[in-house]
């Protein structure tokens, strides 16, 4: 065996592709955040593209102040802490490239008046449009969408079973900790669903969320059979 030394972590481990994050972050969701969209090839390219977009650009059919907007929203799902947030990740402008090439006229619909409903809300809430409103009441209308969005999947998952003949899930009401605010949207808020995937696949597949949200070391790689954890550090990236 050779007596040389092993290299360094950092020395031996290759970077992460966007193909494979985009890869791995949609198998973090369940696959379900292709939604519209099947081929990797399809976000590696928005993804690309929504990177070197410069300011003030319009995508498709989405103005630059809509794709403001889509910011605004990711920001507020994903918020600049110790790391920065979506809007430095530009993920606003990665939603509009997904909607425009990837979703059909009946999801491109759903999402555009989605981003209508998330303003009047907001403007029912907090008597100022989505853009105007502090961070709090930003949080606080997509809290109400992200609540009722989870409710109608639990839903939609009960029929399903009950369609099948499988055990029943109990009531929604009965495992709900917290219940909808009175202002809540009544509607229903699938178009919600897209836009938090989309944030969520947008910045977790950036450069920003794979080089500074999440930590990633290439496999296989150096053998470390125990490492000191600290506080704080910040999530692996998954491998497949």
């Amino acid at each position: 065996m050779s007596s040389q030394p092993m290299p360094s972590e950092s020395e031996q481990a290759p970077t992460i592709t966007r193909r494979e994050a985009i890869r791995r972050v949609s198998l973090l969701l369940g696959g379900a955040a292709l939604i519209g969209c099947g081929r990797v090839e399809d976000v590696e390219k928005a993804a690309e593209k929504a990177a070197s977009v410069p300011a003030n650009t319009r995508l498709g059919q989405f103005s630059s102040q809509e794709i403001a907007f889509l910011d605004e929203v990711a920001e507020t799902i994903v918020p600049a802490t110790r790391t920065p947030g979506a809007k430095d990740a530009k993920v606003g402008a990665f939603m509009a490239l997904m909607v425009t090439d990837c979703y059909d006229p009946g999801e491109q619909k759903t999402f555009r008046d989605g981003m209508r409903r998330v303003d009047a809300a907001a403007t029912k809430a907090a008597n100022v449009p989505f853009m105007q409103a502090t961070p709090q009441q930003r949080l606080a209308v997509l809290t109400a969408f992200d609540r009722q969005a989870h409710r109608e999947a639990y839903e939609t998952e009960a029929e399903d079973r009950k369609r099948q003949g499988l055990a029943q899930l109990p009531p929604y009401d009965s495992i709900e900790a917290e219940e909808i605010t009175s202002d809540a949207p009544v509607e229903p808020a699938t178009f919600f669903r897209m836009m938090k995937e989309l944030a969520l696949l947008g910045y977790f597949t950036s450069e920003i969320g794979c080089t500074q949200a999440l930590r990633y070391t290439e496999v296989p790689g150096r053998y470390d059979p125990c490492i000191d954890y600290v506080a704080g550090s910040p999530a692996w990236a998954a491998h497949a």
